[in-house]
């Protein structure tokens, strides 16, 4: 196993972009940048034994700088989307940036995704990473609290991907991590994901509003187009005139995870053999469905974007938990530690 270091181009403010390159000794390779700690490409085999990209995003850091609909970065302080930009804690109201009409979204304008993070490469016997540092200041995009911030990716010879989230502030606040990736298991983008089978372990969804802000309805997802409980072709339903798919033009929902000891959501493409299992500690996963995507030009592999290219599978806890009654919140107090686990595991089978 090794790690692999070089440039990948200069903000325009002048920092410099490192690309690190974790590869196991099967090949399989995950690419991320300094800059929001973003997974610019995963590259396993298929069940032929050719190695392939499996996410979407960019060959050049002015287009993640400048056109990124999220692509593979680190999401925070808070993942998703905060209704009205604003929460209270202990009777103060704190207003944050607005970047998705009257709400805060995915951390606000400069969120965790835009952000140069301090790297320290990990060589480990079973496993190599990375651990990326950031202190996110007091009134960090409206967020209360100095906030200290580790993560971790770590890959080892089994082919998984392990993300592991740590941080703590020095006032009351709220924490809600996550990494945005794009999947498309065709390698190299071939096609679009609504041929992929997706499976959720999960009985239940929250649906959302219009402005794709949970509407505080969790509902039973059994005989509805959210039941994935069983692999079923993302496209399967996605085009039915239902009020929830068009509020989102497709799937944005978080689904309640079982989180019964099995795994939480499992991709696959019969096509090409890959499988994607992932498990998470996170009571949600947000499955969105690539339904804004086009409008981004020509992504790596010279794909040009288009609606379903890729669908995301964001583990998290629950979005908006702060202003939702029927969401277990979670405040944390000065000292107190978040801590966010997801293990991503890549193999194939020959359908």
């Amino acid at each position: 196993m090794k790690i692999l270091r070089e440039e990948f181009g200069r903000l325009k403010s002048g920092s410099e972009v490192i690309k690190y390159s974790l590869v196991n000794s099967h090949g399989v390779t995950v690419s991320i940048l300094n800059y929001g700690g973003i997974i610019t490409e995963i590259l396993t085999p298929d069940k032929t034994g050719s190695l392939e990209n499996i996410v979407l995003g960019f060959d050049n850091i002015k287009d993640y700088e400048e056109k990124s609909p999220y692509f593979g970065c680190i999401v925070g302080r808070a993942a998703g989307r905060i209704s009205g930009a604003s929460f209270e804690i202990d009777g103060y109201v704190y207003k944050l940036a607005k970047n998705s009409g009257n709400n805060s979204l995915h951390g606000g304008i400069n969120g965790f995704d835009k952000i140069i993070w301090d790297v320290k490469e990990i060589v480990e016997k079973e496993y190599i990473g990375i651990e990326l540092r950031y202190l996110s200041p007091d009134d960090d995009e409206g967020f209360p609290g100095n906030l200290d911030v580790k993560i971790c990716y770590l890959l080892n010879n089994k082919n998984e991907l392990e993300i592991k989230y740590l941080a703590a502030a020095d006032k009351r606040t709220i924490i809600n991590m996550t990494n945005h990736s794009y999947f498309n298991l065709t390698g190299n983008l071939k096609e679009d994901i609504l041929d992929h089978l997706l499976t959720i372990n999960a009985n239940k969804v929250a649906y959302v509003n219009d402005e794709i802000i949970p509407s505080g309805e969790v509902a039973d997802v059994e005989g509805t187009v959210f039941d994935f409980r069983v692999a079923k072709r993302v496209g399967e339903d996605i085009e039915k005139n239902l009020g929830q798919l068009l509020n989102c033009g497709g799937y944005d929902h978080p689904f309640v995870l079982n989180n019964d000891g099995s795994f939480s959501a499992k991709l696959e493409d019969r096509n090409s053999g890959r499988i994607v299992e992932i498990i998470t500690d996170q009571p949600a996963v947000v499955f969105y469905s690539g339904n804004a995507l086009g409008k981004e030009g020509l992504l790596r592999h010279n794909v040009k974007s288009k609606k379903y290219l890729g669908l995301c599978l964001e583990t998290q806890d629950y979005p908006d938990s702060i202003n939702q009654e029927k969401f277990p919140g979670k405040i944390y107090s000065p000292g107190e530690k978040y801590e966010a686990y997801t293990k991503y595991r890549f193999y194939t089978e020959d359908f």
